[in-house]
């Protein structure tokens, strides 16, 4: 302890004339000398502390405070915004995890804590497990779904290349893209592919190339490396830049077991930048042998259609028609001549038979005719009513007529008998 702190400690139980053989400490100074006895302490100034997160709380000012513990005890914790800024995993309650600091006492309250520089999961490196939570996170949100992915043109006029200039990826690119097929027109737009700047520079550009129509679709990607140097491809802006593209973007990062959250986002995963470049157009060669072939295919058609038009030709050429042009004539002349024959004897025919049919009815109607039955004797009465069925229709005193065979008589009815 300082000697100044012992000469004050004398003086004030001296002036206080009490406890004469046992000093008397202010609260601040028993905190103070606590503090400084920790911070003398070599062994704790840097130490790593194993434990399982818990209460952990993050304040508006950016600090972030938590508790360590393990089955017996418990470790206040806090980390300044700073140190916590560049954590690359989201701590959460229940986390085991490694923190790295000095332990030291707030003055004020009297309590010791860790004073935190930094924090890692236990077991696994804090890169793999910032992986796999931005990937079940955006998994649940379905940037991932195959239903989102967008076709690659079959034949880009324009490519757009979202990487390092300085790199050997973007060599190898120009290389491939140049011998399977030179009609295809490079615009690189050249951004950090690794650092802190990175990411915001790699979304940057994707939106740039989206915005003003850079090409027909964008390859984005980079070189080999360690997890940390294709870290900016797995951050969480980089995956949303490529998710809300209007291009087709084709993600090309490290080599074949490198797998990025980019991967899982982009509409098509390339296993190297050399492969995306091979992805993204078609050999030239074999478009080549294509066109020929289907030249061949298309001379061969027509071959064929020409023969098939000579063999009608000469058919209709051998026709009687075309050795005899009034033969047509002639022979729709004899048709019509035939026809005319025909439709006349159907008319007479069908004349016949109606008039056959006419006679019937004719016969028939006036075998029921009532002027026969009159002709034969009977008579039939009738008043201004209609026909007399009874004797009772005419009473005596009214007048009847009565038609005849021949004529009829006016009758006044003298009596009606049943």
């Amino acid at each position: 302890m300082p000697a100044l702190f012992f000469v004050q400690i004398q003086k004030n139980r001296k002036e206080e004339g009490a406890f004469v053989d046992q000093p008397v400490y202010q609260v601040s100074q028993v905190n103070e000398y606590v503090k400084a006895l920790l911070d003398g302490e070599p062994i704790l100034q840097d130490i790593l502390v194993r434990g399982e997160l818990s209460n952990y709380k993050v304040y508006p000012s950016g600090h972030h405070y938590f508790t360590l513990k393990d089955k017996d005890s418990a470790l206040r914790c806090v980390m300044f915004r700073s140190q916590a800024q560049r954590l690359r995993f989201r701590p959460e309650n229940g986390m085991k995890a490694i923190a790295q600091g000095r332990i030291s006492v707030f003055s004020r309250d009297g309590a010791y804590q860790l004073y935190c520089g930094g924090l890692s999961p236990d077991g696994v490196g804090d890169l793999a497990v910032a992986f796999e939570q931005l990937k079940a996170k955006l998994l649940e949100e379905r940037l991932f779904d195959e239903a989102h992915k967008k076709p690659l043109p079959r034949y880009p006029r324009r490519i757009a290349i979202v990487t390092s200039s300085a790199g050997a990826a973007i060599h190898d690119m120009l290389r491939i893209l140049r011998r399977r097929f030179p009609a295809a027109e490079v615009a690189l737009l050249p951004v950090r592919v690794q650092g802190v700047e990175a990411p915001a520079e790699i979304a940057g550009a994707i939106r740039y190339a989206n915005r003003w129509k850079v090409g027909d679709l964008i390859i984005t990607g980079r070189g080999g490396g360690s997890m940390e140097d294709l870290w900016a491809f797995n951050d969480e802006r980089v995956a949303r830049a490529i998710y809300e593209s209007e291009l087709p973007v084709i993600s090309a990062v490290g080599h074949e077991p490198d797998v990025t959250i980019s991967d899982f986002v982009a509409d098509v995963r390339a296993s190297t930048p050399s492969n995306a470049a091979e992805i993204a157009v078609p050999d030239q060669m074999e478009l080549l042998r294509w066109l020929r072939g289907a030249g061949e295919r298309m001379a061969q058609a027509e071959e064929m259609k020409l023969e098939l038009c000579r063999r009608r030709l000469q058919t209709l050429a051998e026709k009687r028609v075309m050795k005899d042009q009034l033969a047509f004539v002639q022979d729709r002349r004899m048709l019509l001549t035939h026809l005319q024959q025909r439709l006349g004897d159907l008319s007479e025919k069908s004349v016949g038979a109606k008039r056959q049919k006419f006679s019937s009815l004719a016969a028939s109607l006036d075998a029921m005719s009532p002027l026969k039955v009159l002709g034969r004797g009977y008579a039939v009465a009738r008043n201004e009513q209609g026909i007399l069925k009874s004797y009772r229709d005419a009473p005596p005193g009214s007048r009847i007529e009565v038609a005849l065979g021949e004529g009829s008589l006016e009758c006044t009815v003298e009596k009606g008998r049943p």
